[in-house]
């Protein structure tokens, strides 16, 4: 089949070789723009475009896709097949038209729940124990068209949303192998979702890590492991952000202090009360400092038992 490809981060690229490991020839690899990243804020390409590049495909990266030449350029060529991944925008009426064996997306999550931009990491802050990835046709709302094939993935009880992207990224790429000859020779499924059923995954705001210490330690645990390692949790002390890269719950029943309090400093770690449970910090980021385990910290640190974690601004 003669394809355009679609997709931005380190999950879609296992997809696109997957694509091309089968025989079929990529017409166009459509991308995010290069962004800047780093403290230096260096523009850096995408992964996808890096692979892209790498293979000798053409490239396109339209800062906002309707109404960009790329449209155009997709209709001229005429591909049999649009295969999307993470490309992190909904496609327009005029794309999703252009091949005759419509367009496809490998989507991070057991549809119809966890639909947006975020699915992997909502997860795991959600406290799930599977998710999966689906394969369906793409219609003009957020998620909402006909599955083709799904594939499930245990979350495992350490599992942080790097490591489950890396999960889901091979199995997404082996589904997506696996679907591609029946969409070829026109016999793929067609499942309707159960739009009652939807649940949704919006992508990450910066409140999202701001750490609740009156929520319990296991969905504080969670939410750390979810945000882990692209942001992190945060909490705040002496007025600046302290983030939280590296936790684990404990159970405590019998402390009483103040949801946010810190209750003991200890070889292991700095143990912090919660509105149920206490939660251990092992791996912490001062402001302006790099992460590094708690321990290590701690030996310099002028951090007590009895301090108050939490309020002030992000």
């Amino acid at each position: 089949m003669r394809i355009v490809f679609m997709g931005t981060p380190e999950f879609a690229v296992p997809s696109l070789e997957a694509i091309l490991a089968a025989g079929h020839t990529v017409e166009l690899v459509v991308t995010q723009p290069d962004r800047p990243k780093g403290r230096k804020k260096t523009l850096t390409p995408p992964p996808v475009k890096e692979a892209a590049l790498l293979r000798g495909l053409p490239v396109a990266q339209p800062e906002r896709l309707r109404g960009s030449d790329t449209v155009q350029k997709i209709a001229e060529l005429q591909p049999d097949l649009i295969v999307t991944a993470a490309y992190g925008q909904i496609l327009p009426k005029a794309v999703l038209e252009v091949p005759r064996l419509g367009c496809i997306n490998v989507h991070g999550s057991l549809l119809p729940r966890y639909r947006g931009g975020a699915p992997i990491q909502r997860s795991i802050i959600n406290g799930e124990r599977v998710t999966g990835v689906t394969i369906m046709y793409m219609a003009e709302g957020l998620d909402t068209g006909d599955m083709i094939s799904v594939v499930e993935v245990p979350i495992a009880e350490d599992d942080t949303s790097g490591t489950l992207f890396e999960k889901l990224t091979e199995a997404g790429a082996k589904l997506l192998a696996e679907t591609l000859p029946a969409i070829e020779a026109g016999t793929a499924n067609r499942i309707v979702q159960n739009h009652d059923e939807a649940t949704y995954a919006p992508n990450l705001s910066r409140e999202d890590e701001r750490i609740d210490w009156s929520r319990e330690a296991g969905q504080i645990y969670n939410q750390v492991r979810g945000l882990s390692p692209m942001a992190g949790g945060f909490t705040m002390w002496n007025g600046e952000p302290f983030k939280v890269w590296g936790c684990r719950a404990v159970d405590r029943s019998h402390d009483t202090a103040a949801p946010g309090t810190v209750t003991n400093l200890s070889d292991m770690g700095i143990l912090v009360q919660t509105g149920k449970g206490s939660l251990l910090l092992t791996n912490i980021q001062p402001a302006g400092k790099k992460a590094m385990d708690a321990v290590e910290w701690l030996k310099g640190a002028r951090l007590e038992a009895g301090t108050l974690f939490g309020g002030g601004e992000a």
